[in-house]
């Protein structure tokens, strides 16, 4: 059945209910031009060592409200790119392997312009007293890292990418079951590649005191995966962390672990700051065996095992937020500092700029990594 064929079979679906459909319907824009730049002459996933581009992201969110809790979510993207000299991997990136369908069209493109359309969130979900299942592509965010989130097997989001604002949808089909008193069990089934390769695993969370616990495991990428996750209080400052041990199906004895630890605290009502750490046991420690195809594809998010990630941000007023960060590979020297301004244009509106500055020594991790200028506008309704 095309791709085509199954959007009209749902738009006649949701055409025929005899009962009557309520609705809601939100959305956003963002444009962002971006200036990327190298200081000296090294390989880069952009084509053009330095140019200037425009990325502009259309996207609508309606709901439709069905019978008794039940709904259909629908998140639409429109997504247009500018420039000098169009790379298309910038806007396929969008494309994930757990997506079992298609819904991505190419509009038009040109040598210095691409136009695409996809659907990256239709589920429909369905609410009982016991808890809710969820069928279609969805989102599916677990973790409680605020930069990395290896429990978060379905779409992580590198953090050197700040174009990125919305986690891939998934498709699958998720079922929680609600145990009350802040537990509950999901379970997620995501087939892949016409079926041929199939992901399953469950998330067990509960409340102990001020901590949230959760216990995760599942078969992903061929792999068999456990986990954890928490996030609590001590005194003052908010601590946080997970990790997952994967081990391949066919010789257990090769596995690796990936664990986060991170604190944050709001010291003043105007301060914040937080740290994050991050042992990476898929990466390699020798700079010369990085898996660059990989890291391109969005396949892996870091190359190397050990990184630190410090944050901070300052409201100077009631509108303008300034923040600073710097992301470090600890082996081998390299990482990016990314300062920004965000002031609130109006009470739907913000105008943001940013410049991420990439700092290391010849082939290590970041110095691939072009530098970059950006001034993005966002607008929901």
């Amino acid at each position: 059945m095309s791709n085509k064929l199954l959007l009209a079979l749902f738009v006649m679906f949701v055409a025929n209910i005899n009962a009557q459909i309520e609705t809601s319907f939100s959305g956003y824009f963002v444009d962002m031009p971006v200036y990327a730049y190298s200081l000296d002459k090294k390989p880069s996933f952009i084509p053009q060592e330095d140019q200037l581009l425009n990325l502009a992201r259309l996207r609508l969110r309606p709901q439709f409200f069905l019978w008794s809790d039940a709904r259909i979510n629908l998140e639409y993207e429109l997504d247009a790119l500018l420039a000098d000299n169009v790379n298309s991997s910038n806007l396929n990136q969008i494309t994930s392997n757990r997506q079992l369908i298609n819904m991505k069209w190419d509009i038009s493109s040109g040598s210095k312009y691409y136009l695409i359309h996809y659907i990256d969130r239709l589920y429909f979900r369905q609410g009982f007293d016991w808890g809710n299942i969820i069928v279609g592509r969805q989102r599916i965010s677990w973790g409680t890292g605020r930069v990395w989130n290896p429990t978060d097997l379905f779409n992580p989001i590198n953090p050197a990418n700040f174009s990125k604002i919305e986690k891939d949808g998934a498709d699958a089909v998720s079922v929680t079951y609600s145990f009350g008193n802040f537990t509950d069990l999901n379970i997620v089934y995501n087939p892949q590649d016409k079926f041929k390769t199939n992901n399953a695993a469950f998330r067990f969370r509960t409340n102990y005191a001020t901590y949230d616990l959760a216990l995760i495991g599942g078969y992903f990428d061929r792999r068999y995966v456990a986990g954890f996750d928490f996030a609590g209080n001590l005194l003052v400052a908010g601590v946080r962390g997970e990790g997952i041990i994967s081990m391949d199906r066919n010789d257990l004895g090769k596995k690796y672990a990936k664990l986060v630890f991170g604190v944050d605290n709001q010291f003043t009502s105007k301060f914040y700051a937080m740290i994050e750490y991050q042992y990476n046991g898929q990466g390699v420690t020798n700079k010369f065996s990085y898996d660059l195809t990989g890291l391109a594809k969005g396949e892996i998010i870091n190359l190397n095992r050990n990184y630190l990630f410090l944050s901070s941000n300052y409201l100077f007023t009631p509108l303008f937020t300034g923040t600073i960060s710097n992301n470090l590979d600890i082996n081998d020297g390299s990482g990016f500092v990314l300062i920004s301004g965000s002031y609130s244009l109006t009470e739907n509106s913000t105008l943001t700029f940013g410049n991420l500055i990439t700092y290391g020594s010849e082939y290590s991790e970041y110095w691939y990594y072009q530098n970059t200028v950006y001034l993005q506008f966002q607008a929901f309704f």
